[in-house]
């Protein structure tokens, strides 16, 4: 799988605090999760445009 983040912008985010570096690891498998669920949403609309709504 692709990194589903930036790392720049995610260190820019939470510029006060220190990033470990397995943590990109992790948000990128819960940025995954949401972008299928929200996926699995659209489909049980009929739907093939994946919306705000389905977060």
């Amino acid at each position: 799988m692709s990194d589903l983040t930036v790392k720049v912008a995610v260190k820019d985010a939470l510029s006060e605090h220190s990033v470990s570096a397995d943590f990109y690891d992790a948000l990128d498998e819960e940025v995954a999760e949401l972008l299928n669920d929200a996926a699995e949403r659209a489909e049980a609309t009929d739907r093939k445009t994946v919306q705000p709504r389905d977060l």
